[in-house]
């Protein structure tokens, strides 16, 4: 069953100009920018048919989201932070159930593998490849879940989804998993670094 009245998407975007310096010393910063936008194009198709926000206060991905006509609110600082804050929008929408997704996953092409019944006690998590972070979560929004982004997220939220007394399912998918970190994912997307002089 698909919950989407009833289930609200976070997606979280600092910038797309800035985002991901890690990716700095491969790309130059227009192709950085380009495929920062691509992926958010990705994950927002990916996220069609659910309420949505976009948590962000860069100029620019304020006027895509509006382009979009996505809803928008001010990113508060932190990934945790700006979490905390789409999950507050969702719950003021009466939604019962928030899935907050990154907007670096370019395979992302809709959100069946964690769907759940949207007022089941369960939090379902995607870490990454990696099994390290966690480019999906999805909880139920009156949970006091405490999010905890960052290296080793996937063990936090696990940890965190035990401690409030939810199951936890955790679902290993390659296209939710996988996003752009570091610049050795770029070989799987098909782009080289370029050159440094």
């Amino acid at each position: 069953m698909r919950p989407a009245l009833s289930t609200a998407v976070v997606v979280p975007v600092r910038s797309f100009a800035l985002g991901n310096t890690r990716l700095g010393s491969a790309l130059d910063p227009g192709t950085r920018r380009a495929l920062a936008r691509r992926m958010a194009d990705q994950v927002v198709d990916a996220t069609a048919g659910f309420a949505r926000v976009i948590v962000s206060s860069a100029p620019e991905v304020v006027a895509w989201a509006a382009e979009r006509g996505l809803a928008c609110i001010g990113d508060p600082g932190t990934l945790d932070a700006a979490a905390d804050s789409g999950r507050d929008w969702a719950r003021a929408r009466d939604a019962e159930r928030v899935i907050v997704v990154h907007a670096d996953l370019p395979f992302a092409r809709d959100l069946h593998a964690v769907e759940v019944d949207a007022g089941s006690r369960i939090v379902v998590i995607v870490p990454d490849v990696r099994g390290d972070g966690t480019p999906v979560l999805s909880v139920p929004a009156d949970l006091p879940f405490r999010f905890a982004y960052g290296p080793g997220s996937f063990a936090r939220h696990r940890e965190e989804a035990e401690r409030v007394g939810c199951a936890v399912r955790v679902v290993r998918d390659d296209a939710l998993g996988f996003d752009v970190d570091v610049p050795a994912d770029l070989d799987r997307l098909g782009l080289r670094a370029a050159p440094r002089s």
